[in-house]
């Protein structure tokens, strides 16, 4: 069956969106998005997956009546899981990992949960960990226990939906949940200790068909019912997947969006710390990345403040003249989990506090890629890869090359290459600008306000 037009399902933390992508050119067809707001409880926030399911039900039948449809994957944010009763409906609402409720808990979840040396997942504030989420609804919910039948990683709950299969995939299971062993490749010993033992989905890999659209999602959308679904995979590393089917290690992905992702193939690697929210996942393969992450696409959010403003020469002078944005805007995650950041100085212009911000930006992928001891060409994924700033600073940073991905949402078309047996051009490095040396000393100078810091 040849497959033209895939369907990417693509939950983000800010974002829920259906993109269409065309097989042979890789590029974004039509990509629609809708805000991945938080419900309320009872019994704690929740993700809206009704309002979500109506919304990718509705844009799959217009996308479809557009352009045709083919085949769907799907990729979603890590570090979340839904619960199945045994009706294949919901066991309860699936908990927002920032709810910060599993904190009151942590002192006994702290007793349960593996090493960071068996699942190389760090011990992260409120439910960021999925094991801490578990915990906390089985505590909150006396009777969950009983109703759950099956834990599903996110990506697969809307597999289930579109075909009625029930998986997991090693990606989203090896995102900082405390529940995998990457190394081994197993579930950790977590679920047993929380009495759910053999309740969660079977890891499959992401390049699998979970399955065929039901006949009613056929008759709703108006696809064919022999529309395939791939098994689907984590966000972060959709956005790697196609770098490893292109390239040999060693080399780095940053994949940016509400988080920043860092992530080093056939690297040295090094030891990682878990108290600096680095982290080992899993890419679609099996095998062990070593990568580091911080908030970045949060606080890009919170620091502009819905401004545009574009630096003009002025600003630089005044920015590379001694103008820092300091860690962390995001508390509680990233390099500097600890630190309460913000700017050295009040900004003068609004386009001195866009370019600091960009500089800020980079030299935390920077700091990442240096924790996990990233060596290679570096390929910026996403929203980042659009911004000149960032990549400029970067790009004076990282001896081996900065390239940037040209595609809208990198996620998706990594995505979609779990249907298509295709391999991407590599893209072009950026070019190192002429203002290399100031953008140098300007990093020497932020680091050594950062490492002075208290």
């Amino acid at each position: 069956m040849t497959l033209s037009r895939i369907a990417v399902i693509d939950i983000g933390k800010t974002n829920a969106k259906l993109a269409l992508i065309d097989a042979e050119t890789l590029s974004e067809i039509a990509v629609t998005t809708r805000p991945n707001r938080i419900l309320p409880g009872p019994p704690w926030p929740h993700v809206d997956l009704d309002g979500h399911w109506n919304f990718l039900l509705d844009a799959l039948r217009e996308m479809h009546a557009a352009h045709g449809i083919d085949a769907i994957s799907v990729t979603t944010h890590g570090a979340s899981a839904v619960l199945l009763d045994a009706a294949g409906g919901l066991a309860a609402p699936m908990l927002d990992y920032e709810h910060d409720g599993p904190d009151a808990m942590a002192v006994g979840y702290d007793a349960l949960r593996p090493s960071f040396a068996e699942t190389g997942s760090p011990r992260l504030p409120h439910g960021l960990n999925l094991g801490a989420q578990l915990h906390y609804m089985l505590a909150t919910d006396p009777g969950l226990r009983d109703r759950i039948r099956q834990i599903v990683t996110f990506p697969h709950y809307w597999g289930h939906r579109l075909t009625g299969e029930i998986a997991s995939d090693v990606t989203s299971l090896g995102c900082h949940t405390d529940l995998w062993n990457p190394w081994k490749g197993t579930p950790s010993g977590l679920l047993d200790r929380l009495g759910l033992g053999g309740c969660l989905a079977p890891a499959r890999k992401s390049t699998d068909i979970l399955g065929t659209v039901t006949p009613e999602i056929a008759a709703r959308t108006g696809l064919s019912p022999d529309t395939p679904v791939a098994c689907g995979i984590h966000d972060s590393n959709a956005s790697l997947y196609p770098h490893l089917r292109g390239r040999e290690g060693p080399f780095c992905v940053v994949s940016t969006g509400t988080w920043v992702v860092a992530m080093a193939v056939g690297c040295g690697g090094g030891t990682l710390d878990p108290a600096r929210d680095t982290l080992v996942n899993v890419h679609a393969g099996g095998g062990a990345v070593p990568s580091a992450r911080f908030m970045g696409g949060r606080e890009y959010e919170i620091v502009r403040d819905g401004d545009d403003a574009t630096p003009d020469v002025a600003d630089r002078k005044a920015v590379l003249d001694g103008l820092f944005l300091l860690p962390a805007i995001a508390a509680g995650t990233g390099p500097y989990p600890g630190r309460s950041g913000g700017f050295d100085r009040p900004p003068a212009t609004r386009g001195e506090r866009l370019l600091a911000l960009s500089y800020y930006l980079a030299l935390m992928t920077d700091t990442c890629l240096d924790l996990i001891g990233g060596e290679g060409p570096t390929i910026v994924e996403g929203p980042f890869a659009r911004n000149a700033d960032y990549l400029a600073m970067l790009a004076v940073l990282r001896p081996d090359g900065v390239a940037a991905s040209p595609s809208i949402t990198g996620t998706a078309t990594g995505a979609a290459l779990l249907m298509i047996p295709k391999s991407i051009t590599p893209p072009p490095a950026v070019a190192i600008p002429d203002d290399a040396p100031a953008l140098r000393a300007y990093a020497s100078a932020w680091a050594t306000r950062v490492n002075g810091a208290a």
